[in-house]
């Protein structure tokens, strides 16, 4: 199996990356004490579903499509807009980035696909997009010469549908006939269709499937493992599958033979099948993945047609199948025979061993500790060869790149591949054919470098390097560290002009996430560097708990009840760029999207003394309603239930949406989200806008109508988008 998907290939080389690090010293500081607030008026006494729902004046805005909740959107719309694209710097800032995101001589995602080379392709000509391949030499050449596949701009046109291109799915090994994944309007859901990659066409009688949020894999070159919606009672609460079934060639989805049943109660993102091949394209094992919650699954193995239950941890990431070993990460500590295998460590585990089955258990002699990191490391990618596995490691929040051997009981000696000082390392695809993989390094202010490495030899090849996108020259990049609320130490890059007075005048900008085990390494930001900083701007990334930047513990730290500490993380971090004298309140803003939207929304609820902007983008906020909104209910692993008492009450202390007070000099927000959001509902940042607008509290508010939550649908439309958050952070902090 090859899948080829938008974010897929090298992700990173789509956000761009990492720069040499200046070392710094790290202190530690203590956080200030903070007044106890008044009571909102907007927090309901009884935190029942029902109570809070009843304290709602804004529930109308949940309707996606509602009159009231577009007219408000038109009006919000028509503000904004004249605030933000009426500003003299709006359309120079438009033009820098659509320079950016269109450029032609940006490096173009690799996947192996077949005997060459597969890539999705965006520029001002295509803003749809192209599908297109050519050989490995011609990728590598200085003037590549591309095979177009697919073309969805003429796609849409020719079908009347705002066609967004999400992915493709080969089978393996030739790879020739690939499952087309294309979103209405840049939505989660996508329809499926079977396509051929030797006539370039779709097959007529060929897999499809409605749209859907699918979950599916070729078992066979006639028949698919499928996980939708196959009519009524077939999806849990957030909307996702918990049913898996074979689909025939020629077949319709009710007539396909159920192989799994989870349950409709199930959280998480729906029951996913995964088939692990070898070189050959011969199955190796066939992996079901059943999600409890958002991190607890329970993992069966088809044997023979039948599901068989795998004894793993509830907590487990699998990255492939070799020598009859499941390659796997523990997210919690584990038992084994031989002693406790600690949680974050990479493991081959024997697969019989694991089988829940009648009789003795099988014993194996392999090794299994693959990989143990440190308590200031974490693994940031696998990939899983023949005969080896490969291991991108964070390292203090810098790449490190491994590829270990197996050598059966004697273990996994490991070899070192060079990267430069100081990056982030990406892994992108691989082909266990070719024994071959992709991998890129980048800086704050080092654009990417792709190479391929061969694991058999070690041997690595620079293919393309990256352009420049802005003038580095002027600019550093440091390291600091400082003390949370409960003393642990919160790590957090700067990246600034080197000549910088430490006067507390200088125009920052705050990223944050701190959720779902997702680490912010440092990457090269191209339209960020324009458009902030050849400016002048500052620009700082916080490695806050709730990521994985030192593995399951980092991440796991402030799930549920402990979520205040993220936030607690965040201040601290502001707190120690104003006691340096980098910026001040006045000029600090902060910026956080979808889970990040919980961050930014909550600090400037909590602390707005500490901030003069935030661009709150495609956010959750209104957290005691969170699991109403689809599909709020798969992520009730990381924030707690709001329908249990206890849970509630926890949730409470903080959701941002219920703790606008009257009478608090909130800084002026930019909040914004997507019509077409169909994983972070847009009822979440219109009821903040409206919320804020009820207490007289001066905002911006816009919806794009088109793109979906990861904004990737058009990079014209995106760079409008950039355009409208860098002006708004010019206006607050640099005016």
């Amino acid at each position: 199996m090859r899948r080829l998907l938008m974010t897929a290939a090298l992700p990173t080389l789509m956000l761009s990356a990492c720069a040499t690090m200046e070392a710094a010293p790290m202190p530690t500081s203590t956080p200030m004490a903070q007044a106890a607030p008044s009571p909102s008026p907007y927090l309901p006494t009884d935190l029942s579903p029902a109570g809070v729902r009843a304290a709602d004046d804004h529930l109308a805005l949940e309707q996606v499509n509602g009159e009231e909740a577009m007219a408000f959107v038109h009006a919000e719309n028509q503000r904004s807009l004249a605030a933000l694209t009426g500003d003299p710097r709006y359309e120079t800032y438009r033009r820098e980035a659509e320079a950016i995101l269109t450029a032609t001589d940006r490096i173009p995602g690799p996947g192996f696909l077949g005997e060459g080379i597969g890539n999705f392709w965006q520029d001002a000509a295509n803003p749809k997009g192209v599908w297109r391949r050519t050989t490995l030499d011609g990728y590598a050449s200085a003037d590549t010469r591309w095979e177009t596949l697919l073309d969805i701009g003429a796609l849409a046109r020719a079908e009347g549908r705002d066609w967004v291109w999400k992915g493709s799915d080969c089978l393996a090994p030739d790879e020739t006939r690939c499952l087309i994944m294309l979103s209405d309007g840049g939505k989660d859901a996508v329809v499926v269709r079977e396509f051929d990659t030797v006539t370039k066409r779709f097959i007529d009688g060929g897999f499809s499937l409605p749209e859907g949020k699918h979950r599916i894999e070729w078992l066979d070159r006639d028949t698919l493992l499928v996980a939708t919606d196959f009519g009524a009672g077939t999806l849990t609460e957030s909307g996702y599958p918990f049913i898996v079934k074979a689909l025939r060639r020629g077949q319709t989805l009710d007539q396909a033979t159920e192989v799994y049943r989870g349950d409709i109660s199930d959280g998480g993102y729906g029951v996913s099948p995964s088939v692990y091949r070898d070189r050959d394209g011969k199955a190796l094992a066939v992996i079901i993945s059943r999600p409890l919650d958002t991190y607890r699954q329970e993992t069966w193995e088809l044997v023979d047609g039948r599901p068989v239950k795998l004894n793993l941890p509830a907590r487990v990431a699998i990255y492939g199948v070799q020598n009859g070993a499941l390659i796997v990460s523990p997210d919690e500590d584990w038992a084994r025979p031989g002693g406790t295998r600690k949680a974050g460590a990479l493991l081959a585990v024997c697969l019989a061993c694991v089988r829940d089955t009648t009789g003795p258990a099988p014993t194996s002699n392999q090794a299994e500790v693959v990989f143990e990191p440190t308590e200031r490391q974490s693994i940031g990618g696998v990939r899983v060869m023949d005969d080896r596995v490969v291991v991108a490691i964070s390292d203090n929040v810098v790449g490190r790149l491994a590829v270990f051997q197996n050598r059966g009981e004697f273990g996994w000696p490991r070899s070192d591949i060079a990267t430069p000082a100081n990056v982030s390392v990406n892994l992108g695809d691989s082909s266990k054919g070719s024994g071959r993989f992709f991998y890129s390094v980048e800086g704050f202010l080092t654009p990417p470098t792709l190479s391929l490495a061969d694991v058999d030899d070690g041997a690595t090849r620079v293919l393309k390097q990256g352009p420049a996108r802005f003038d580095a020259s002027n600019d550093v990049v440091e390291q600091f560290q400082v003390a949370s609320s409960d003393g642990t130490m919160i790590p957090y890059f700067v990246v600034r002009p080197k000549t910088l007075a430490m006067n507390g005048q200088a125009p920052t900008i705050m990223f944050g996430y701190g959720g779902f085990q997702v680490s912010k390494p440092p990457v090269y930001i191209p339209e960020m560097g324009k458009l902030w900083l050849e400016r002048g701007g500052v620009y700082v990334n916080a490695n806050i708990r709730g990521g994985g930047e030192f593995g399951p513990t980092w991440h796991q730290a402030v799930l549920n009840e402990n979520r205040q500490l993220a936030f607690d993380d965040f201040a601290a971090v502001a707190r120690d760029l104003i006691r340096r004298g980098i910026t001040s309140p006045e000029r600090l803003g902060i910026y956080g999207r979808s889970n990040g939207g919980v961050l930014t929304s909550v600090s400037v609820t909590q602390h707005p003394e500490l901030f003069n902007a935030a661009v709150i983008e495609s956010p959750l906020i209104d957290m005691l309603r969170y699991h109403e909104l689809p599909a709020g209910a798969s992520w009730i692993g990381e924030y707690g239930d709001p329908r249990i008492p206890e849970e509630a009450a926890w949730i409470a202390r903080y959701s941002g949406y219920q703790h606008l007070r009257p009478g608090v000099a909130y800084p002026r927000v930019y909040i914004t989200t997507n019509t077409r959001d169909d994983r972070v509902h847009p009822g979440h940042a219109r009821k903040f806008a409206a919320r804020l607008g009820d207490l007289g509290v001066d905002h911006l508010y816009y919806e794009e109508t088109a793109g979906g939550h990861s904004n990737d649908a058009d990079p014209v439309a995106n760079a409008r988008r950039w355009a409208r958050h860098y002006v708004y952070l010019a206006q607050q902090l640099m005016d």
